[in-house]
This record gives structure tokens, C-alpha cells and sequence, in this order.
């Protein structure tokens, strides 16, 4: 039979191995994320920061590009207030696929297309055309 010492040195160990294992179960759950992340992004093609500033501009240039101002561009509903002032209730952007491919066509002029049948080389194990070219 276990004394009041005994218990509490007992009840303190198990105390202390919870911690630990709290602790490992962090550290593993710290590691399972970064290999999640380096799992989503292994098959993204690496950009340089100059390559990722070249994008942003171009996003920049083609947003500043859009006719904000264009009131066919948008569709507002209108309503009139208790004391009657005309406010509006609803205000939709509408042309946004235009937005859009504008944005696309200024990040598409940044790089070149390839057809990928004719430009990889299937017996290599590691088949990304643009890390090569940066190698």
C-alpha cells in the first residue's frame, strides 16, 4: 500500500510525463505543418522575388488600367429612406470577368507558353522546364 508521499510523488511523475508528451505532440504537429506546406507547394514552379515583384506590377498595371468610373459597370438598386432620402440598397459589380481577364492577359504577357508534350523531357525524373532554365 502506497503512503500520502508515495501518491504524490506518483501523481507529480504522471503530471510531468503529460507535459512531455503535450509537448512532443506539439512539436509533431509543428513538423506535420511545415511538411504539409512543403507538400502543397512541390509542384509549384519556383519564382525568384524580382519574378514575383514583375507580377505585382502587372496585376497593379492592369487593375489601375479598369474604367472604375464606367456606370454600366455596375448595377445599384436604390431606396428612399423614412425621411425621404434616396440612398442605395444594393450596389453589384458587374463586369468583373472584364477585370479579370485584363489582369490575366498583363500576367500571361510575363511569361512564354509552351506546349508540354513538345518541350519536357519525359525520362527525367524532375520535369520543370522553368527551374531548369534558372539553374
Amino acid at each position: 500500500m502506497m503512503n500520502k508521499i508515495d501518491l504524490e510523488v506518483k501523481i507529480e511523475s504522471l503530471k510531468n510525463m503529460i507535459t512531455e508528451g503535450q509537448q512532443q505532440t506539439s512539436n509533431y504537429a509543428g513538423q506535420l505543418d511545415e511538411l504539409n506546406k512543403r507538400l502543397a507547394n512541390i509542384n509549384k514552379v519556383a519564382l525568384t522575388s524580382s519574378q514575383f515583384d514583375d507580377i505585382t506590377e502587372a496585376v497593379e498595371g492592369a487593375i489601375g488600367e479598369f474604367d472604375f468610373t464606367d456606370t454600366d459597370s455596375f448595377e445599384i438598386e436604390y431606396g428612399i429612406d423614412y425621411d425621404g432620402r434616396v440612398h442605395c440598397e444594393n450596389h453589384d459589380f458587374r463586369n468583373h470577368e472584364d477585370l479579370v481577364e485584363m489582369v490575366c492577359n498583363k500576367v500571361y504577357a510575363l511569361f512564354a507558353e509552351t506546349d508540354e508534350e513538345d518541350e519536357l523531357d519525359e525520362t527525367e525524373a524532375d520535369n520543370h522546364p522553368v527551374e531548369n532554365l534558372q539553374n
